[in-house]
C-alpha cells in the first residue's frame, strides 16, 4: 500500500493549485518592504484575525520568540503552560534570545491555573523578584492532544492580565483548527491578545512560514525582533504565495481532518489493549496509549513504519497520529488495519 504519513500535519505537500500560485507570484524585496505577495499575505492574516498589522516569518518558533522579545524586557518573567510549545520545542529560546524567565503551570487540558498564578505575579516594587510581564496561551494545544482552549478561559486570562497590567501572546499555530472545531471566528479568538502567531505549514498545508499578527503598538518592536533574529527575507513572495493560497482556500477543509481523526480514534479504540480518550479527540490529533497492549510506543512506531504507516512516539507508552491535507478516508482505514495487524502479531 502507499505510505500513510500520520507523524504530523507539517508533512503536507503543496497542492497543484498552491504550486501554481507560487510559480506565478509577483515578488519584490521584503526587507525593503516592497514584496507585493508578502504584503498581501500580511494584510489577509491581519484581516482574518481582526488585528492592525502582521509580519511574515520563516518559522513558528521565530514567530513566537519575536513576540516574547517584543512584549518583554531582559529579566522579565513569562507565565505559560508547562507543556507549551514554547517550553517543549523551542530549545530554551526565550531565555537564550530574550533573557526572560519562564514560570510554568500544568494542567491536563492546556488551560492555566489562574488561582495559582495569582500567587506568583510580581511587579517592579520588590527587587528580589523577576517582574511578570507576559502570559502565553497555545491554541490548539499540541501536547494536550490538540485540545481547544475555550473562549471562556481566554476571557478569564485576559481579565487576569488586565488586573495585573500584563501583555498576552497566543501561540496560534493551529488556531484555525480551533475555528473549524467550534465555529468561533479567528478574530474572536485573537481579540484578547496583543500578538498571535499562526502557522501556515501545519494544517493549512503551505510549505513554509508563519505570521505574527498584532496590535499596532507592537509593530516596531516585533519588526526589530524579526530583523535581529534573522527573519528578514528578500523575494519571499514565492513562498508567501503558498501561505496566501492556504489562508484563502484551506481553512474550511480542516473539518475533514477532524472528521478523519475521529474515525481513526474510533477504529483504534476498538482494538484490544489500546487506550483512546475519545472525548479528548477535539481536532486532528489522536493519542493512543499502548501500555495495555504491552507494546512500548517506540516499538509500535517502528513496526508500523515497516508496514508503511508513519506516526510518532510522544512518550514511552503513547503514540501520536495526526490527520492532515494529504490523508484521505482510505488512508485512515489502512492505518487502523495496520495497527490491528501489528497488535495481533504480538
Amino acid at each position: 500500500m502507499k505510505p500513510v504519513d500520520l507523524r504530523s500535519d507539517t508533512v503536507t505537500r503543496p497542492t497543484p493549485e498552491m504550486r501554481a500560485a507560487m510559480l506565478e507570484a509577483e515578488v519584490g524585496d521584503d526587507v525593503l518592504g516592497d514584496d507585493p505577495t508578502v504584503l498581501a499575505l500580511q494584510d489577509e492574516a491581519a484581516r482574518l484575525l481582526g488585528k492592525a498589522a502582521a509580519l511574515y516569518f520563516p518559522s513558528g518558533t521565530m514567530c513566537n520568540q519575536a513576540a516574547v522579545r517584543a512584549l518583554t524586557g531582559r529579566g522579565d518573567e513569562v507565565f505559560l503552560h508547562a507543556q507549551a510549545h514554547i517550553v517543549f520545542y523551542e530549545q530554551g529560546a526565550a531565555s537564550a534570545l530574550s533573557q526572560v524567565q519562564l514560570r510554568v503551570f500544568d494542567s491536563p487540558d492546556g488551560t492555566l491555573d489562574l488561582e495559582k498564578m495569582e500567587e506568583y505575579v510580581h511587579t517592579d516594587a520588590d527587587v528580589h523578584w523577576a517582574p511578570t510581564r507576559l502570559v502565553c496561551l497555545e491554541q490548539t494545544h499540541n501536547h494536550c492532544g490538540g485540545a481547544v482552549i475555550p473562549m471562556e478561559h481566554i476571557a478569564d486570562v485576559r481579565a487576569f492580565c488586565d488586573r495585573h497590567d500584563l501583555r498576552m501572546h497566543l501561540d496560534g499555530a493551529r488556531l484555525f483548527n480551533a475555528v473549524a472545531a467550534t465555529g468561533v471566528s479567528a478574530a474572536e479568538y485573537a481579540a484578547p491578545f496583543d500578538t498571535v502567531s499562526i502557522c501556515l505549514s501545519k494544517g493549512l498545508g503551505a510549505p513554509v512560514g508563519s505570521v505574527l499578527v498584532m496590535d499596532a503598538d507592537v509593530v516596531p518592536a516585533a519588526a526589530r525582533a524579526r530583523k535581529v533574529f534573522g527573519g528578514g527575507m528578500r523575494q519571499a513572495g514565492i513562498v508567501a504565495a503558498g501561505g496566501l493560497h492556504a489562508l484563502r482556500h484551506h481553512i474550511a477543509r480542516l473539518a475533514d481532518d477532524h472528521r478523519r481523526a475521529r474515525r481513526l480514534a474510533q477504529g483504534l479504540a476498538e482494538l484490544p489493549g489500546l487506550e483512546i480518550d475519545l472525548a479528548g479527540v477535539q481536532t486532528n490529533m489522536v493519542f493512543a496509549g499502548t501500555r495495555g497492549a504491552g507494546v512500548p510506543a517506540a516499538d509500535l512506531v517502528r513496526r508500523l513504519a515497516a508496514q508503511g504507516v508513519l506516526c510518532l512516539d510522544e512518550a514511552p507508552w503513547s503514540v501520536r497520529f495526526v490527520t492532515h491535507l494529504d490523508v484521505d478516508d482510505d488512508d485512515v482505514e489502512a492505518a487502523i488495519a495496520a495497527v490491528g495487524r501489528t497488535l495481533h502479531a504480538g
